[in-house]
């Protein structure tokens, strides 16, 4: 078991209650709250594409379904993922909590509760994010009634209109409310697990930047310089040479599962990230030439707010989730950097060669490689908005 407190992951653990992905609690009841969330997620979907069987295929309705079809896509892709991992979920946590317990210097435990706050503190700008989102999008879907209650308006009520495209295969306006109920539930449900299995990774992510600034900060630069001081005063101190053993073996040993840590991390989620960008990448080019199309023709705010809304959630997720990465990346080189600092010179001939073979490894950079396929940076980021602005253009030019 972990402690709550210690790791700071208490509001964490309230998200993934909520759509039952917690992987400590896993009962009938909580594998049946799973499959109905799912199953509402899932059904709206189909919904959407259901519109190509009755609707005359043209490029205006591809556009349209898919833009928002494949949104909600992402949403299911990370649900069922999630869902399917609970043990590396609850794996992740333990060693996380194996890896605190062993923690007896009074720095180290500093730095990994300081990055545990600021896994807190992402959980909590994304929360109000994802809150605003929600509540935006319920307000534009019932703006029209409320506008008439609120006013006592005379005028004939204006219809509530659902600015998807679905295919229900029963009368749509008899039975508008349990459409919108829906549309709303599965975007409400697609949001949390959004937001909470994300910022489960950023949990992850943040503590793993946590225990290579451990290697960095407290073993390589306190204790190995420390000890080279030792040296230079005490060329012939026995202690002092353990001492600088000791540094390079906790420094060497909490990097290697800084390191194992995040390749775990990454691996069980590889095929999750893969379609992520797919899709994303694809539903942000849609979304692009939607919010063109809308501006172009001269179509109210109103119509324009649904695609704004998923266009910015996604630039938000993409930005955010390469520069995690690049994070990552960065704390990993910034060893390097303080082993190339230390006096190595002074340090006995043996410790010279192990300083010798740390340095090697820098060689090899440490990145967040996606299948192969892509590798999660800043340059990364900017990488996939280019890729989307040029399928947007491919799309411009087919239009004309």
């Amino acid at each position: 078991m972990i402690c709550i407190d210690t790791l700071h992951v208490g509001l964490n653990r309230f998200l993934l209650l909520v759509v039952g992905l917690w992987p400590y609690q896993q009962s009938k009841l909580i594998r049946f709250q799973v499959t109905l969330f799912f199953g509402i997620l899932a059904s709206f979907i189909l919904s959407q594409f259901a519109a190509f069987l009755t609707l005359k295929c043209t490029p205006d309705l591809l556009v349209n379904v898919l833009s928002s079809a494949l949104f909600h896509t992402m949403f299911a892709i990370k649900y069922i993922s999630f869902s399917i991992n609970t043990k590396i979920v609850k794996y992740l946590l333990e060693q996380l909590q194996h890896m605190h317990n062993e923690l007896t210097d009074k720095n180290e435990i500093n730095i990994i509760e300081k990055y545990g706050n600021y896994a807190k503190s992402y959980t909590i700008a994304f929360l109000l994010l994802v809150v605003t989102m929600v509540l935006s999008l319920t307000l534009y879907l019932f703006w029209p009634h409320i506008f008439n209650i609120l006013f006592f308006t005379n005028e004939t009520r204006s219809r509530l209109s659902l600015p998807y495209m679905t295919e229900y295969f029963v009368d749509q306006e008899k039975y508008l409310y349990l459409i919108l109920f829906h549309a709303n539930a599965a975007f409400a449900i697609g949001a949390v697990a959004m937001l909470a299995t994300g910022t489960m990774l950023v949990f992850y992510q943040q503590h793993a930047c946590g225990m290579f600034r451990i290697a960095r900060r407290i073993t390589y630069s306190y204790r190995i310089e420390r000890a080279m001081t030792f040296r230079t005063l005490q060329k012939n101190s026995l202690e002092n040479e353990n001492l600088v053993y000791k540094g390079l073996i906790c420094a060497v040993d909490m990097h290697r599962r800084a390191m194992k840590f995040s390749n775990l991390t990454l691996s069980r989620f590889k095929v999750m990230f893969s379609l992520l960008i797919i899709v994303g990448v694809i539903s942000a080019s849609l979304n692009f030439f939607r919010i063109f199309q809308v501006i172009s023709f001269g179509y109210n705010a109103m119509e324009l707010s649904l695609p704004v809304i998923i266009l910015i959630s996604q630039l938000v997720y993409m930005m955010i989730t390469n520069y995690l990465a690049q994070e990552i990346m960065d704390h990993n080189n910034d060893i390097y950097i303080t082993v190339y600092k230390v006096q190595w010179y002074m340090a006995p001939l043996q410790t010279q060669k192990l300083i010798l073979f740390l340095l090697q490894r820098s060689t090899k950079a440490f990145t967040m490689n996606i299948a192969g396929l892509f590798v999660g940076s800043l340059e990364g980021a900017a990488t996939l908005l280019s890729t989307a602005l040029s399928y947007f253009t491919v799309l411009h030019s087919a239009q004309h």
